[in-house]
């Protein structure tokens, strides 16, 4: 199962949800996924059960489940004598992501119903605009996340839950490759040409929105560059809300 990627709302915000709403695993699951998401957590560091399970108040079974979890789905490494860690992947691993990508989304874009809601096209539009607002104020975490909300949005116009699972689960190791890769403070999937995708879109041009979507993610990969990656094991500095009660 691919990763769920969560929007409008971000796990932090969600985290005193009753046990009845939503298991405490899967909101230990959310909150280490939203804080990759926004590179909060940086790639190579140290996820312990004893640090985890303390500063979410939850028992080191379900931190243990849940990082099981997430070293399935290829976010975390589970390595002998250390724990567990945030995936590293190397450079070119992290292109061959973006490889991916290139593949399923122009996939995705190029087989889009011709009747696309109007509704739906709204939203998008709307989430364009959102995400520039955010790069106007510098909010960094905000534009990272709605970034990646847009390429899923799209993916939901196709009505195949499988693609967006997919999808979901290679934005995430985006996510670590441009927090590895990426120069500090640059989200290199542009607003710009989310923008033009968009404008494609609404004309029901697929054929151009599948090849902007192409050179968008090529542009996205090819700006990835071998640079010092700064992490910290300070995990209290990451996830500063306690979950009661689980």
């Amino acid at each position: 199962m691919g990763a769920k990627f969560l929007t409008k709302h971000s796990s932090r915000e969600n985290a005193s949800l009753p046990a009845d709403r939503d298991s405490a695993e899967e909101i230990v699951y959310g909150e280490i996924i939203q804080a990759i998401l926004e590179q909060r957590l940086a790639p190579g560091t140290r996820l312990t059960e004893e640090s985890l399970s303390g500063i979410f108040g939850v028992s080191r079974s379900i931190v243990r489940k849940t990082l099981a979890r997430l070293s399935y789905e290829k976010i975390v490494e589970l390595r002998p004598h250390r724990g567990a860690i945030v995936a590293e992947p190397t450079l070119e691993e992290a292109r061959m992501v973006f490889d991916a990508r290139i593949v399923l989304e122009n996939s995705i874009v190029g087989s889009l119903p011709a009747e696309l809601p109007r509704r739906a096209l709204a939203d998008l539009r709307e989430l364009v605009e959102q995400e520039n607002e955010l790069i106007q104020a510098r909010n960094q975490f905000g534009w990272i996340r709605l970034s990646g909300e847009f390429h899923v949005q799209i993916a939901q116009l196709s009505g195949n839950r499988l693609l967006v699972g997919f999808l979901n689960e290679l934005i995430t190791q985006t996510s670590l490759a441009i927090a590895l890769y990426s120069h500090v403070g640059l989200n290199p999937c542009s607003n710009t040409e989310h923008m033009d995708i968009c404008a494609a879109l609404e004309k029901r041009d697929f054929h151009k929105a599948a090849e902007l979507m192409k050179s968008h993610l090529e542009a996205c990969k090819n700006s990835l560059a071998k640079r010092a990656n700064i992490q910290s094991d300070d995990l209290k500095s990451v996830f500063r809300t306690p979950l009661s009660n689980c």
